[in-house]
């Protein structure tokens, strides 16, 4: 027997303002868009824990002097290779605060290596707000005000120390704040010229649109790795820190802009055709305000999500050229500043925290790539998981 299908229902009762405004209203339709977009990101719990260790961590970027127990480049050259001190709450069972052991080094003629063997019978309780090495507070003030300190005739080297004796924990704070930004100033240079070009590519078309897609295609036909050692080896050895992290970022934005460039422009070829781009048009508005205010706001999931994917492209990138001794060097500490330092595999074998500095970069790109997944899902509420 053949089911005919379900009639369809009209309601014959008139209608009432006041019954409608009584009705309980649908949160999915109901709400702003930028709720439905934190309903769907609070549920990605990599995404939430990611982006809460990102803010963490570029909040305590201003404060790595204040933190760190030790200035940048502070040597303490009767402690080369110190090994890591745990920090302790209680000395023979008494509670009396944290403290660390003194050591004092001792050559291993055997092994060949440096030993700090621990003197237990006089704990060194750590010092709260001390003076210590001058650093610039919120990089506005100097001060010498630290954190914490070790007292008098000990050392506190939490994460050990480096073969000039320099702490591996202070280090790794003040490496943050060059190897962190570095992203940022990259991925501003990379979306100004990938959104300016793309976007004229894909808004004018023809012999622009031409042009522009074969300096793309050139561009992304050499080989990343070379072009980056080729442009950071034309940088002058006398230049300053500053001037080769500033140097750096531009080449790392300026090598970036393609990829995005060709995202633009084939959602802007798409776009352009739209009605309310043409009513825009029509309404003589100027390509530059149609580009600007009706083609990239309905592009901008894309542009957020692009942008949390290519700042840990960028970390990787000055960390990889400063690792080969083609990018920052010392005195300027990053992350690959100290892993160049730590290239001796067998100095590696035998004080294995020299190659810590590599957990934060570990850390950072992933938390970067897991919040950008997030974002890229949660910029569409409407999808389905």
């Amino acid at each position: 027997m053949t089911q005919l299908p379900d009639e369809h229902f009209v309601d014959t009762a008139p209608y009432d303002p006041e019954e409608e405004r009584s009705k309980p209203a649908r949160p999915d339709l109901d709400a702003p868009n930028w709720l439905l977009i934190w309903r769907k990101f609070r549920r990605h719990k990599l995404g939430l824990i990611s982006a809460l260790f990102l803010a963490v961590s570029y909040l305590m970027i201003p404060f790595a002097g204040f933190i760190a127990p030790y200035t940048a480049n502070e040597r303490n050259p009767d402690h080369i290779y110190a090994a890591p001190q745990m920090v302790r709450l209680f000395h023979e069972g008494k509670f009396i605060g944290p403290f660390v052991y003194p050591e004092n080094a001792v050559r291993d003629l055997e092994q060949f290596r440096w030993r700090y063997p621990s003197d237990r019978e006089n704990p060194a309780k750590l010092e709260f707000f001390c003076e210590g090495g001058t650093h610039y507070f919120l990089a506005l003030f100097k001060t010498n005000r630290h954190l914490f300190c070790a007292p008098e005739g000990a050392t506190v080297f939490l994460w050990g120390a480096d073969r000039l004796g320099r702490d591996v924990f202070s280090r790794i704070f003040y490496g943050a704040q060059l190897s962190m930004t570095v992203g940022l100033i990259g991925i501003t240079v990379s979306f100004i010229l990938g959104i300016s070009i793309g976007g004229i590519a894909g808004y004018f078309g023809g012999a622009i649109d031409w042009f522009v897609n074969r300096i793309i295609e050139i561009l992304r036909s050499i080989p990343e790795l070379p072009l980056w050692l080729a442009l950071s080896a034309a940088v002058p050895s006398h230049w300053g820190p500053v001037a080769v992290f500033f140097i750096i970022s531009i080449i790392l934005g300026l090598l970036d802009w393609p990829g995005l460039a060709r995202a633009v422009r084939s959602k802007f070829l798409s776009l352009r055709e739209e009605e309310f781009v043409r009513a825009a048009e029509m309404m003589g508005a100027k390509p530059s305000r149609v580009i600007r205010k009706h083609l990239l706001p309905n592009f901008s999931s894309h542009l957020i999500a692009s942008a949390m994917l290519s700042i840990p492209a960028m970390i990787l990138g000055e960390t990889a050229l400063s690792f080969l001794g083609l990018g920052l060097r010392a005195p300027a500490v990053s992350w690959g500043v100290m892993l160049n330092d730590a290239q001796n595999l067998a100095s590696i074998e035998i004080y294995p925290w020299t190659a810590i500095p590599m957990l934060p970069v570990i850390f950072v790109v992933l938390a970067f790539n897991f919040l950008g997944d997030a974002l890229r899902d949660s910029l569409d509420p409407y999808s389905h998981d």
